[in-house]
């Protein structure tokens, strides 16, 4: 992690944080990468049912840092303007991911992102709202298999029809953070980070293939997998919330020497489990979401379309990765180098499988 010098940095140590999602898999690695930055005035906006272990364990180890933990729902426009007092700089993490239906996405993701910017619409305190927000956002269907997708790649313009509740939520996230930046002069910055693997996350990532059954359907192939370990993707979020001259940008979070699909995978078997695999050229791959996507238009519905060719181009059409424009504008390096992040990855997920 680099260190601060005077003056690259838009806020002071003692100005107000507020960190959404901060019990999260990212979100309490940016609290702590904040912290060993030397910044002691963190606010965490947190359900009441969060799990806070690691945050006040942080405040235990960390006595000359304020951590405020208040209980809120950002569903509340009282809690969202409570939390925003005197706030210099926002880093919005709260997602919806896990919610599946898109009425659960609109009201944990989207309302609460509007509730959020109305509390921080024309507060003279504050300095940058971040947005995290997702690769997934990325349409990749015009872009030839391939070719370097980054920050100029279009966006999802039917996200609904992407038949996935969290592109739709991230989209329409995007969306909203860009209108109130128009509308009421909000400085913002905008951080989509690729697939996010680390110590606490058990699942492969759904580009490496799909579980069903007991065999893991390989859809990745040769495709480039845009991860990035957790503590890098924390790490570049934080600088572009401090960083000063990027308002109105959009970063993309992938590290260095990503690795194939066919290459985690047997990185994967060969260090956690042997696990039973049937690998899907990319050509068949295209034509099962094809025929899924006829069947369910067939059936009315009885099958959603949760795998269609929009998700296809999305996931699994292959393309190539730039951290160029992070590493120029925001001064941002990987710490932690590909291979030693997929080290400890591995070897959490092997102490894991031990204790379950």
């Amino acid at each position: 992690m680099s260190e601060r010098r005077e003056g690259e940095f838009i806020i002071a140590p003692d100005d107000r944080i507020l960190v959404t999602g901060a019990t999260g898999f990212i979100g309490s690695r940016l609290v702590e990468n904040l912290i060993n930055r030397g910044f002691r005035n963190l606010v965490c906006l947190v359900r009441p049912s969060s799990e806070r272990a690691r945050l006040d364990d942080l405040a235990s180890r960390r006595p000359g840092a304020s951590i405020e933990i208040v209980a809120g729902n950002l569903q509340s426009r009282e809690d969202c303007a409570r939390a925003m007092e005197d706030v210099a700089v926002v880093f919005h993490l709260v997602a919806g991911g896990g919610e599946k239906a898109f009425p659960d996405a609109v009201m944990n993701a989207v309302v609460t992102t509007r509730n959020l910017l109305e509390a921080a619409a024309g507060r003279p305190s504050l300095r940058r709202f971040v947005h995290v927000s997702s690769f997934t956002v990325y349409s990749n269907r015009s872009n030839p298999h391939g070719r370097v997708l980054d920050e100029r790649g279009p966006v999802e313009g039917q996200p609904a029809l992407r038949g996935e509740a969290y592109c739709f939520a991230k989209v329409k996230q995007e969306e909203i953070v860009r209108e109130y930046g128009a509308r009421h002069r909000l400085p913002y910055v905008i951080v989509r980070p690729g697939a996010v693997y680390g110590p606490g996350q058990v699942d492969i990532s759904g580009r490496v293939g799909v579980g069903t059954f007991g065999v893991f359907l390989h859809l990745g192939g040769r495709n480039t997998i845009p991860f990035t370990y957790v503590d890098n993707c924390a790490d570049a979020i934080a600088l572009a919330g401090l960083r000063s001259g990027i308002e109105g940008e959009v970063f993309n979070v992938v590290d260095d020497d990503l690795p194939t699909s066919r290459q985690f995978l047997r990185l994967y078997k060969r260090c956690v489990r042997p696990l039973v695999s049937v690998y899907v050229p990319s050509l068949v791959g295209y034509v099962l979401c094809y025929a899924w996507e006829r069947y369910s238009a067939w059936s009315q519905g009885q099958l959603p379309p949760v795998y269609n060719r929009r998700r296809w181009h999305a996931y699994w059409k292959g393309a190539r990765y730039s951290n160029a424009k992070l590493k120029a504008r925001v001064g941002w390096a990987p710490a932690v180098p590909t291979a030693e992040g997929l080290r400890r990855y591995f070897q959490d997920c092997r102490e894991r499988r031990r204790h379950a």
